[in-house]
């Protein structure tokens, strides 16, 4: 069999034009909204309440309690600080794309949108990035000068063109063990494991234990015809993380078969996102896919979508 040539790919200025670009538009998107969560109780007092049935025993107000006779519980202000983690899949199975751009570009672009944003409200912003080498960990900071170092360490990533590269599952375990600190967590990727692991199942429980701790936003990013072949004869295919070469007929059967095999991982993926309590949206490389970020955002912020519901 033939050897393929290597996919083209966008020239690395015109990602970081598209990174630009979608920060602003995201920023104005959201219209100026912090895109932020109540994270939980908070630990600064406020004031004391009557005790009402569900209220923590721990938070009961003694002093209180005992000059009106009644149990009274001492409430918290929410913290505000919100601490954001983004992992980022530029593995070899997210160099492709047949649009306007590739899979890597669009998380990319997503990424840096989504710490300019973040950032510029003085929130710690960082990163895990998976590669062809590994998983690359950078602390979260605060700052200017940190949220340009984030997309500086974003947009020089090496194009992982072959190889399986670091798995999903191994990144969300980093954080989901030891506990992640409470915060916003925004998955960007395909959410394909790499060939021979478990698939849905490798990443789903990590993803779980992670949710319960954090708001997670889990960005499936896609390719048309990862659902759709093109019916244009025999179509010479290759598997970015292996190297294996294909040469497949696409018949109508052949088709349709495709079809429903990519509608079925599909719904999968989507489900065990769901279960595990986080928010998913679908990112398409075929279509303007920062309104649909934008409108999933903001819902979450103000509490209109509960976690585990897709956009």
């Amino acid at each position: 069999m033939r050897t393929l040539p290597a996919p083209p790919h966008v020239p690395e200025a015109r990602v970081r034009q598209l990174a630009v670009s979608a920060s602003r538009r995201l920023d104005g998107l959201l219209q100026g909204d912090h895109v932020r969560r109540f994270l939980g109780l908070g630990s600064e007092p406020a004031e004391a309440r009557p005790h009402d049935v569900g209220d923590d025993a721990r938070r009961i107000d003694w002093a209180v309690t005992a000059r009106t006779g009644e149990t009274h519980v001492r409430t918290t202000t929410a913290d505000r600080e919100l601490q954001t983690t983004l992992v980022v899949d530029l593995t070899a199975s997210m160099s492709f794309g047949t649009r306007r751009s590739e899979k890597r570009d669009l998380a990319l672009a997503a990424a840096c949108a989504l710490v300019h944003v973040t950032s510029r409200h003085g929130d710690r912003v960082g990163a895990l990035v998976l590669t062809g080498d590994g998983v690359r960990r950078i602390p979260p900071r605060a700052g200017r000068d940190a949220a340009l170092a984030l997309r500086h360490v974003l947009l020089t990533t090496p194009r992982a063109e072959s190889g399986p590269g670091a798995a999903l599952s191994d990144a969300l375990t980093q954080l989901a063990r030891p506990p992640h600190r409470h915060g916003l967590v925004v998955v960007l990727g395909d959410l394909a494991e790499p060939s021979g692991g478990a698939g849905v199942s490798g990443w789903a429980r990590p993803l779980q234990l992670l949710a319960q701790r954090s708001d997670v936003v889990v960005c499936e990013v896609v390719d048309p015809r990862e659902s759709d072949l093109p019916d244009i004869g025999t179509l010479h295919v290759v598997d970015p993380e292996t190297g294996r070469q294909l040469e497949v007929r696409t018949t109508p059967a052949v088709r349709a078969s495709y079809r429903a095999a990519a509608a079925g991982r599909s719904e999968a993926r989507r489900s065990a996102v769901r279960g595990a309590g986080a928010g998913h949206v679908l990112l398409r490389t075929d279509r303007d896919w920062l309104p649909d970020l934008a409108r999933h955002l903001s819902t979450r912020r103000t509490g209109a979508l509960s976690p585990g519901v897709s956009a």
